[in-house]
């Protein structure tokens, strides 16, 4: 089995994408009924491995999922460190940070997924501009699907 030397540690190598040769898993992927759950730990894994090209943990949209959760990032980063599967990731999230029952877990879920940026005024002209460098029209998509685009775009 092979290690990483990761802050004056050894860690076990585990299973991580190389994200400067695929993209993570898309922020749609429904993980014991969060959104963006999958993505990050795509992510955290990669950063882990010094794999995560330009990709970053705990960015914005990864944010969005520990803040409604309440979870520190970091926290939930030692756990991969320590070798956490999905599963235990997932036991993690629900197990720590602020209670949340499966309705408010599928109502969260279900309004990220529809996330606007186009009329956010604060996002328009940032989320407007990629939307155009990727050919989608920014009124007729969410962020989600400006995501998914540019990894598919990143990777072809």
């Amino acid at each position: 089995m092979s290690s990483y030397i990761y802050p004056q540690k050894i860690i076990k190598k585990m299973e991580s994408k190389d994200l400067t040769k695929v993209s993570p898993r898309s922020p749609r992927e429904i993980m014991g009924g969060y959104a963006i759950l999958a993505r990050a730990i795509d992510k955290c894994r990669a950063s882990i491995a010094f794999t995560s090209g330009d990709y970053h943990f705990n960015c914005p949209v990864d944010r969005m999922f520990f803040d409604f959760k309440g979870i520190d990032a970091e926290a939930f980063k030692q756990k991969a460190i320590d070798g956490a599967t999905d599963a235990d990731l997932l036991a993690f999230v629900n197990e720590n940070g602020t209670p949340k029952n499966v309705e408010e877990i599928k109502a969260w879920s279900e309004s990220v997924i529809k996330s606007d940026y186009h009329n956010d005024p604060e996002k328009k002209e940032w989320f407007d501009g990629e939307c155009a460098r990727l050919g989608l029209d920014p009124e007729k998509n969410y962020l989600f699907d400006y995501l998914d685009a540019d990894d598919i775009q990143s990777y072809n």
